[in-house]
């Protein structure tokens, strides 16, 4: 939730001068296990990629990583990798569309793609992606297309720079077949019912095609470009007043 609220925030212009900025980190510190992953609350609870990206998220929208060590959640990234070169939601386990952009996501707001994974293995992760395009995406391999992984699947692609290496034109008839022209929205698939989840990631991947009337996006945070704008002057400010005191 931390993380979602932060990202509303953006979305609606706040500066975050009412974010308890030191509270957050220290809670960050808290939930994290000795493989590097995280759990969700104090509670205990899973522990696994979802949180390893939010966390990271939390960390690059705070401008500050010290709630995290930084080399054990890349360490557990890296043993995430399957031998299919996707990634999975820890260790050992099935690699996944979701899981495979929480991961690459997360250490793109790093910045350590590079340094993580060998030029095997990005080239070994690149392919995985490209795979799971049929018209639309799919989260793994032999499951049906779906909408969502228009953006989880091709949100990767983008922090991986190569999205234009995709069926544009394929991937967007499948998004739009998927809307309900009755009551609006988008569905898991054709002619099934709309849900928010689908109808908001169906516009997400509308927007990383560069869909006309919607904004781009700012995909390793999973906002939109305007939302990241608006942090990067909230990091200015930041940065301005520590320099000043």
């Amino acid at each position: 939730m931390t993380y979602t609220g932060l990202c509303s925030l953006l979305l609606l212009g706040d500066d975050l001068s009412r974010v308890n900025r030191k509270a957050c980190v220290e809670g960050l510190k808290s939930l994290q296990l000795a493989d590097g992953s995280f759990y969700p609350s104090l509670e205990g609870g899973e522990n696994d990629m979802r949180f390893v990206y939010c966390a990271s998220c939390v960390s690059y929208i705070l401008d500050d990583w010290t709630g995290m060590d930084v080399d054990r959640t890349a360490s557990y990234i890296k043993n995430s990798m399957g031998y299919d070169y996707g990634l999975a939601q820890g260790p050992g386990l099935e690699t996944h569309g979701g899981s495979t952009f929480c991961a690459v996501a997360s250490l793109c707001l790093m910045d350590k793609v590079q340094s993580v994974f060998s030029p095997t293995q990005l080239a070994g992760l690149k392919r995985w992606c490209m795979f799971r395009q049929q018209t639309g995406f799919q989260g793994r391999p032999n499951k049906p297309t779906d909408t969502c992984y228009s953006f989880w699947v091709g949100g990767t692609l983008k922090l991986l720079d190569c999205y234009p290496l995709i069926d544009h034109v394929a991937n967007r008839e499948f998004i739009l077949s998927t809307q309900d022209t009755v009551v609006g929205g988008f569905g898991k698939w054709p002619d099934s019912h709309p849900d928010a989840l689908h109808s908001y990631f169906g516009v997400a991947g509308l927007s990383l095609l560069g869909e006309g009337g919607l904004s781009p996006m700012f995909p390793a945070l999973n906002v939109s470009q305007s939302a990241a704008d608006n942090l990067r002057s909230v990091h200015r400010r930041w940065h301005q007043e520590e320099t000043n005191s």
